[in-house]
């Protein structure tokens, strides 16, 4: 079995559908890496991962909104397609098994979403000191 592992950015917000009897949840995710290249210039590369979440728990779809930042888990396909020009395009697809929320791009939060903030606040003890470091 090939497994993929993938944190990235939704591109849009998901759409639920109904194939067959069954739900997927339809979304895409993008990760940019950015790198200096030979010249010493900063460039930037997008990879988009078109993700395919088969699962009668639909509970996940109204979280998975543009810009929320995501964790998936599946199994990789690669596909091509003749483009426009008439060369040849790739796309990554992933059949996923694991979905999980890591945050989201709200103005003025730093990336990271109030579900998450308020999630990482209640497990702080309300006497706790702030220079009480563990280390």
């Amino acid at each position: 079995m090939l497994k993929l592992i993938a944190i990235g950015h939704l591109g849009k917000d998901c759409i639920t559908n109904t194939v067959n009897g069954k739900s997927v949840i339809n979304f895409s995710i993008a990760h940019t890496e950015k790198f200096k290249d030979q010249q010493g210039s900063m460039k930037e590369k997008t990879t988009w991962v078109e993700c395919a979440y088969w699962t009668d728990r639909t509970g996940i779809a109204p979280y998975l909104k543009k810009g929320t930042q995501v964790y998936v888990e599946g199994t990789p396909e690669v596909r091509t397609y003749p483009k426009n020009d008439g060369s040849t395009g790739t796309s990554l697809s992933l059949r996923v098994f694991t979905v999980q929320l890591l945050g989201g791009k709200s103005e003025g939060s730093g990336g990271v979403s109030s579900f998450q903030s308020t999630a990482s606040a209640s497990t702080v003890p309300a006497d706790a000191e702030v220079d009480d470091l563990p280390f």
